[in-house]
């Protein structure tokens, strides 16, 4: 058996919109959500799987390598783009992964235009640079519950600590 058939797709912007229009027109919705996913740990799994609820689809736009650098400085991400959307594209929340290169992903939901963007409730729907975008288009935004304790930031310090401490 090819165990490539247990992965989601790694798609194209454009190859994204088509995906979108065939969802469409089978009836079912798209559900949108991006991010870094530097790390991958059980808050991102646990939200990944709450946005997938929300639809019958769900895409990821994941932030490429030099985007993560601009919002999380230079010495992220730790691990490189192909290797965490591989990561995400083998949970079986995530249907499909695409990549962006802005900071936030304005342009690329303008492009894909789902039905539903899903972000942390760590946001307010109002301070959400793509808002004006989503709402737009007729879109709607969904707040998922934040995990607290469960971060990226807070995975590194436990590692940096363990081999300060145990080298």
């Amino acid at each position: 058996m090819n165990a490539e058939l247990f992965f989601g797709r790694l798609l194209r912007a454009q190859e994204a919109v088509e995906w979108r229009e065939e969802l469409r027109a089978q009836g079912r919705s798209l559900v949108f959500t991006n991010g870094c996913f530097d790390v991958l740990h059980a808050g991102h799994v646990e939200y990944l799987a709450w946005a997938r609820a929300q639809g019958d689809a769900l895409i990821v736009g994941l932030n490429e390598d030099d985007s993560v650098r601009q919002i999380k400085g230079r010495a992220r991400p730790i691990v490189p783009f192909r290797d965490r959307a591989e990561l995400l594209l083998a949970l079986r929340s995530v249907d499909a992964v695409v990549g962006f290169s802005e900071r936030t992903p304005e342009i690329l939901l303008d492009r894909i235009r789902p039905d539903i963007h899903v972000k942390s409730d760590q946001y307010r729907e109002e301070e959400l640079p793509e808002r004006s975008v989503v709402l737009a288009y007729g879109g709607r935004i969904a707040l998922a519950p934040h995990a607290a304790g469960k971060s990226t930031t807070e995975t590194i310090a436990r590692i940096l600590d363990a081999y300060s401490r145990h080298g």
